[in-house]
């Protein structure tokens, strides 16, 4: 595995997300056209109350500017509650038909009293170590 890593932080609501993104060489295969990427996740609640991960939404651009949306329920098949002062963390994968990309997007939360909001992920980059762009 190589080190190379791109990160991205944002805050929204008192919901601070941390991204750590890197090349999976093991699970990447360039002589067919398929490059794999990892991200771990950080999600700290700084809040006053707690709030729940419903839902992600994804927006990955490949090298080529080929967009490709990605949503659905929770994250690595969970719908974490996150305490006030406490974090989940997870790692998940990308794959990519070019070596490099991006992707950003937005975490549904939902607070105490049953009303939700959009948490936005900051833009990171997907970068096999290697290639030039």
């Amino acid at each position: 595995m190589t080190t190379a890593e791109s990160t991205s932080e944002a805050t929204t609501e008192g919901v601070h997300i941390h991204v750590s993104a890197r090349y999976s060489d093991e699970h990447s295969s360039p002589l067919s056209n398929h490059w794999f990427f990892l991200y771990t996740i950080r999600i700290r609640n700084d809040r006053p109350e707690q709030v729940q991960l419903l839902s992600r939404h994804w927006v990955i651009t490949d090298a080529t500017g080929e967009v490709r949306e990605v949503q659905g329920e929770g994250v690595v098949g969970k719908q974490p509650l996150i305490q006030p002062g406490e974090a989940f963390e997870y790692t998940s994968g990308c794959p990519l038909e070019t070596p490099f990309g991006e992707m950003e997007g937005t975490y549904q939360m939902v607070r105490e009293d049953g009303s939700s909001f959009e948490a936005r992920i900051g833009r990171f980059h997907l970068s096999e170590p290697t290639s030039l762009h």
